[in-house]
């Protein structure tokens, strides 16, 4: 069969996510404009009261309605009649290559597809005769054509709306790719900071002795035995998680080096590589890593590593072989050490790419193929020999888009067809511009998604410390939850690079800009225990609104029992396992709660959010994935709250337990209900 061209032109999702089709075979995710105001508008339902009104398509926003078109083809009969006719086109993922086989009355062939909501579909017709000769021929009866890059022309199907719409996948599928059993969609995520989390083999321990340097920033024992062992015993599975983040497993040197603020380190956080095909020791041996894998594996869940692919520590042998050579950039520009932040080096702009972190981590100069093709490969084998199912991008920022790209190729061609699944790549970059962050996504050719800086200040700011009114909190989510495209993004409150997130939730904040780094008090005056139970309530609220959305939820270490902790390496603090207060287990259970009420309803982690009832610190809302339908209510003030918006009778609150009786029901103070629809 002769190749057929997709029109780029043409404005299906396929030119703006690179990207197919979901497991059920309709059309690609066409990502809206933010700014067109369609993202609140979610079609017709059953309504808020419950009445006789008939129920309606399925609620989702317009990039992900598809209505059905039926395309037909003349038939010539004749001595010569078609012996079968196929539509082709970028109706599917597959649309090009395999189509949609047209049934025959008569002469006259038809076949009815999804077509995207007022979106175009470029097509062509398959047609084989009698005679076993083929054609493939444009639509005679569509004169709306464009060239197909082969000498032909491909025809041009502008679809509309319908009032009878189905809603496409947003799994995420590549041509050429595999899509595996696993939705990441479904994911929620726990960061296991691997040196201060469990100590399960003290004899790797081997701290580093040095001057000046304090055991807080360095190494204290975690290993990946550890690790294992809390996934045997079921820790995990307890909160609903099914994959883990784990530090970045590579070799890391045993010099220190001084921070940015004067204080001395060791690498224990795992982002100074050293030998980059070996493990780190003091976390254990490759077979021990293995071994973590596959009891994550068998206990039904994914692993994606941290890989730091921007630098190395200058103690790297690839460094010493190769920093005269063009793979580095060098630490010297116009005369100044061009250290990221510095007044010769900005972490931004044009710099921002070959910028050092540190004067002692040669970052690394991916122009150059050789260097790149190196890094690329260092990467591939790590998953090649662990079998992890995805990586964790440090600072994608500061390196060249084409490393990316050429990771995601790879991956695509070598490894999911041995994997049978999808690989799941999530970046970091610590900003609040969403363009920027945006800019990395691509599923099919880049990032599957990044961690969502700016839905975690907003989510800090209305829900934890109380600024503003709730309704900025909807507002933003709104358009937030189209911005990306068909992308998988990680929604969080805290990690490891600010204060931890109780301390946002005081009834006094210990810090009112929910950027700030929490350096001030990383060494002195360390932030207690919170005592008392409202910050906690405060902090189950948020992760509540994170386990009732899209996104995949992130877990911090110790968040889910409120660990304190100011800016690093403060915020690392060793996991505590045991002597929790009454706060904190309050915490602990809730989230528990949420990750089981997560797993058991699709609506929680794909379906489509409509506002039912809103006020300055109230917020009513319904997830829809198909049948599945769940109500969330949630309460950021300090007193009761009555909040509408469920439908008239009993339903019962699955936090709680309680049996209530809509369409208004009582939140309590800094509390929520959730309340699937029986």
């Amino acid at each position: 069969m002769p190749r057929v061209a997709v029109i780029v032109a043409v404005a299906l999702a396929l030119s703006a996510a690179g990207c197919g089709a979901g497991n059920d075979g309709s059309l690609p995710y066409h990502p809206f404009d933010p700014g067109s105001g369609h993202s609140g508008d979610y079609g017709s339902g059953s309504g808020a009261d419950g009445g006789n009104v008939p129920p309606g398509p399925p609620m989702c926003v317009e990039a992900e309605r598809r209505c059905p078109h039926t395309f037909t083809y003349a038939g010539a009969g004749g001595s010569n009649p078609e012996k079968s006719v196929t539509l082709i086109g970028d109706f599917a993922t597959d649309g090009w290559t395999v189509g949609a086989a047209m049934a025959v009355t008569g002469t006259q062939w038809s076949v009815a597809v999804p077509a995207p909501w007022n979106g175009q579909v470029t097509y062509k017709f398959h047609v084989v005769y009698q005679d076993a000769t083929e054609k493939y021929l444009a639509d005679p009866a569509n004169l709306t054509q464009v060239d197909d890059g082969f000498g032909g022309k491909n025809s041009v199907l502008t679809a509309g709306t319908c009032t009878d719409w189905t809603c496409a996948s947003t799994a995420i599928s590549c041509p050429g790719g595999a899509v595996g059993g696993f939705d990441w969609r479904d994911a929620v995520m726990y960061f296991v900071f691997v040196d201060r989390f469990v100590d399960g083999d003290p004899t790797n321990n081997n701290p580093v002795v040095a001057p000046l340097l304090q055991t807080p920033a360095n190494w204290q024992g975690g290993d990946w035995a550890g690790v294992t062992q809390k996934i045997q015993a079921g820790y995990f599975a307890t909160l609903g998680v099914n994959t883990l983040w784990l530090s970045v497993p590579m070799d890391n040197t045993d010099s220190t080096g001084i921070g940015d603020d004067g204080m001395t380190y060791t690498g224990y956080h795992g982002y100074w590589p050293r030998d980059l095909s070996k493990t780190e020791a003091r976390f254990g041996t490759n077979v021990e890593l293995k071994a973590l894998v596959d009891a994550a594996h068998k206990a039904g869940m994914k692993v994606l590593i941290d890989y730091a692919m921007n630098h190395v520590h200058k103690d790297a042998p690839i460094y010493q072989a190769h920093m005269n050579d063009g793979w580095f950039n060098p630490l010297v520009v116009n005369g100044q050490n061009c250290v990221c932040g510095s007044a010769a080096c900005s972490y931004d702009g044009p710099m921002a790419k070959v910028c050092w972190f540190e004067d002692y981590l040669p970052d690394w100069n991916f122009t150059n193929a050789a260097a790149r093709a190196y890094s690329v490969q260092n990467a591939i084998d790590w998953i090649t020999g662990s079998g992890f199912d995805g990586f964790r991008l440090d600072a994608v920022k500061h390196i060249e888009v084409s490393w990316l790209t050429d990771l995601r190729s790879r991956l695509t061609k070598e490894i999911e067809p041995v994997s049978k699944q999808h690989t799941y790549l999530v970046g970091e970059t610590f900003t609040g511009d969403q363009a920027l962050i945006k800019s990395f996504i691509d599923p099919c050719n880049n990032l599957d998604g990044q961690f969502d800086f700016p839905l975690r200040a907003s989510m800090n700011s209305v829900v934890l410390e109380r600024q503003g009114k709730m309704t900025d909190l909807i507002s933003f989510m709104d358009s937030n939850d189209g911005y990306y495209g068909q992308s998988v993004m990680s929604t969080f409150l805290g990690n490891h690079d600010v204060p931890r997130s109780i301390h946002f939730a005081e009834d006094t904040p210990a810090w009112s800009d929910v950027w700030a780094n929490g350096k001030d008090r990383a060494w002195t005056n360390q932030p207690p225990l919170v005592a008392g139970t409202s910050a906690y309530e405060r902090v189950a609220l948020g992760m509540a609104l994170l386990m009732t959305n899209r996104g995949i939820p992130l877990i911090y270490y110790g968040d889910e029992v409120g660990m304190p902790g100011a800016g690093d390496p403060d915020n690392r603090r060793f996991m505590q396992w045991s002597g929790y207060s009454a706060g904190q287990l309050l915490l602990q259970g809730k989230i528990q709660k949420l990750g089981a009420l997560r797993t058991a309803h699709s609506a929680l982690r794909r379906g489509t959010r409509t506002t039912q009832a809103s006020d300055d610190d109230s917020w009513s809302y319904l997830m829809t994935d198909g049948n599945d339908k769940v109500y969330v209510m949630v309460n950021r003030s300090d007193a009761d709250k009555t909040v509408g918006g469920l439908p008239v009778g009993p339903i019962k609150d699955e936090i709680s337990g309680d049996m209530l009786t809509g369409p208004s029901v009582n939140v309590p103070a800094r509390g929520f209900r959730i309340l699937p629809v029986p």
